[in-house]
């Protein structure tokens, strides 16, 4: 159903997401937050939460955020991504959050 680098994984922890959070930002790539609450193939465009977060400084910086985006939208399916500014495109993305059933 989803479209994502680790799909085929269970659901990550809070200690796992903030762990890829810090990969995407030890490699220059610039995270952000997106959300639905229509996932799927057919549903390619998700809501920016905020703007990609340019100036973040650290993985406890995005986290705050995620969990800011999860309070917010409580029914949403919510992923971090990364984005290559060199390569000028999104070269990772995880479904952080999905609600519950």
């Amino acid at each position: 159903m989803y479209t994502e680098t680790f799909s085929y994984l269970p659901p990550f922890s809070e200690k796992e997401v903030a762990a890829q959070i810090k990969y995407i930002m030890d490699n220059g790539w610039i995270p952000g937050i997106e959300y639905t609450e229509d996932p799927g193939l057919e549903n390619a465009y998700w809501f920016f939460w905020k703007l990609p977060l340019f100036d973040a400084e650290n993985a406890e910086e995005v986290m705050s955020e995620l969990k800011a985006c999860r309070e917010q939208n409580p029914k949403a399916y919510i992923k971090i991504t990364g984005y290559d500014n060199i390569r000028q495109g999104q070269v990772l993305a995880f479904v952080a959050f999905k609600p519950a059933a």
